[in-house]
């Protein structure tokens, strides 16, 4: 093995030139402003307790004639919303708009100790359904469109199994369905959490509590590796201002109100009940054999929160006679906001539903 030679003029140069980017990034740091919680114009429609449902008014590069079903998003309950309109060259929500969909999104806020005690059927029957009622009326239609991300997507499911009558196509992004594939580590992990202890000493989960597990998933690259990378971007703005907008979405985690948070673990991941046909919301069994319209399920190759395997075993779980998949070469966080995912995402599923 040739020895390794060491330049010392060459190490102190790049010793001098990345205290140099260290020295102007912090400046820039300290300059640049906060990220905000979306770039896209929009309106509220609907208030009730925490939740806020937000219209978002058409762009100018919309088509002049749009899809007259409005399209409903459905977020998780453990992250803040406007990862999906993060900015304006990285906005799902703009880029949906531009295919010519009525753009509608469901904020379900800040749960605090009032709302401990909500239930799945709370949210689901509840709170989902209501927001449905208003597009219906607002919109004069019988069915909406629905897209439900992540956890939403798992509720979206389980909506649109209870209420199928009023779903007219139902879009599923990096949704959890099987939570039993060996390669769910975040699955792995809760097997044996006693969630009725947690909760019950806790009342409403922590929001930091579940975000620092999920950074625990890839400890090096989530909590270490990106701030050593920060260093190479830290003279250009626009990639400092988009970093910044990254992590405030991050370490913006909502508390989860305790009573749903130990229903969806004991259901969804300890139970596998989705798969299994084993939930229940309130009295109601959901059944995914009861969803008959549409489904486009898309998912991410490299997500490690919800495995692909985890997502495609929705295939075959329901009665659609039009079932599709999107697979996206990224992750869980990069089917949003990544460049290849906005060129091809949001402009498929516009034209999936106009197709319908």
């Amino acid at each position: 093995m040739a020895p390794i030679e060491l330049n010392p003029e060459k190490l102190i140069e790049e010793v001098v030139d990345y205290s140099r980017k260290l020295q102007a990034g912090a400046e820039r740091l300290c300059a640049t402003g906060g990220g905000g919680t979306g770039s896209s114009p929009r309106e509220v429609v609907y208030r009730e307790d925490k939740l806020t449902l937000y219209r978002y008014l058409p762009v100018t590069t919309a088509p002049a004639t749009p899809n007259p079903v409005p399209l409903l998003i459905v977020y998780a309950l453990v992250n803040r919303p406007y990862m999906a309109d993060l900015q304006a060259d990285r906005s799902t929500i703009r880029n949906l708009l531009e295919s010519g969909q009525p753009v509608y999104l469901i904020d379900w806020g800040y749960p605090d100790s009032v709302d401990r005690y909500l239930t799945l059927d709370d949210y689901i029957n509840g709170y989902i359904d209501r927001c449905v009622d208003q597009l219906r009326e607002r919109h004069e239609v019988d069915q909406i469109n629905l897209l439900g991300i992540c956890q939403g997507g798992a509720m979206s499911l389980c909506y649109t199994a209870l209420h199928q009558p009023k779903i007219r196509n139902l879009v599923t992004m990096v949704t959890p369905v099987d939570f039993h594939t060996p390669d769910n580590m975040l699955s792995a992990w809760v097997q044996h959490l006693d969630v009725d202890l947690l909760v019950d000493v806790q009342g409403n989960i922590p929001g930091d509590f579940l975000n620092w597990t999920f950074l625990a998933l890839k400890p090096f690259t989530l909590a270490g590796q990106k701030y050593v990378h920060l260093v190479d971007i830290l003279e250009d703005d626009a990639q400092v201002e988009t970093f910044l907008r990254m992590e405030q979405w991050i370490f913006d985690s909502p508390d989860q109100a305790g009573e749903t948070f130990r229903q969806f673990i004991k259901q969804f991941y300890q139970q596998n009940g989705l798969v299994r046909g084993e939930i229940t919301l309130g009295e109601q069994p959901v059944k995914l054999k009861d969803i008959t319209c549409p489904v486009l399920n898309i998912y991410g190759e490299q997500d490690h929160l919800v495995p692909p395997a985890a997502s495609r075993a929705l295939k075959g779980l329901t009665a659609s006679k039009d079932y599709s998949e999107l697979a996206f070469p990224g992750g869980h966080i990069g089917i949003y906001v990544s460049g290849k995912a906005q060129a091809l995402i949001p402009s498929n599923i516009g034209q999936w539903l106009d197709a319908r």
